[in-house]
């Protein structure tokens, strides 16, 4: 992953779980509505197709207002090492998420959003970095559950 070009929004956080929870939390949507989005939204998937040319069909519902549609197919999967996808829905952008085994129980889990200029990356930019960072506090608590 380059965290450096102007088309792309990254972001990263060493957890203190092992990678197979880690990814878990993630490919299994019973655990990834309770964290996927930023502090206060809830989900509803619809559709959660984990290969390639699947799809990943979700409704993100706001703390205050509004439904938020998001459709995306599933480009790569590599269980435990690396998924991306293709937004095909608005903002357009692909992302990946790496999850790097650091030792037997921490995980490197990171973000990486890639816009095909850099005007549509700095439009997201400005909140799309807090958020990850609520989306990557709520994935924590998700698995100090899955840990119980």
């Amino acid at each position: 992953m380059n965290p450096n070009s102007d088309r792309e929004i990254f972001s990263s956080r060493i957890i203190d779980y092992p990678v197979t929870m880690v990814y878990e939390a993630f490919a299994n949507p019973q655990h990834l509505k309770n964290w996927w989005g930023p502090e206060g939204f809830t989900n509803t998937i619809h559709e959660f197709d984990l290969r390639p040319g699947g799809k990943w069909i979700l409704t993100m519902h706001g703390p205050e207002i509004g439904n938020y549609e998001n459709s995306s197919v599933f480009k790569t999967v590599q269980p435990q090492e690396l998924v991306g996808w293709t937004r095909v829905s608005q903002p357009l952008f692909a992302m990946e998420i790496t999850f790097e085994k650091l030792d037997d129980s921490k995980t490197k889990i990171a973000f990486r959003m890639i816009f095909d200029t850099a005007e549509e990356s700095e439009k997201i930019r400005k909140f799309a970095v807090p958020k990850n960072e609520e989306n990557f506090d709520r994935l924590e608590k998700e698995l100090s559950k899955m840990n119980v």
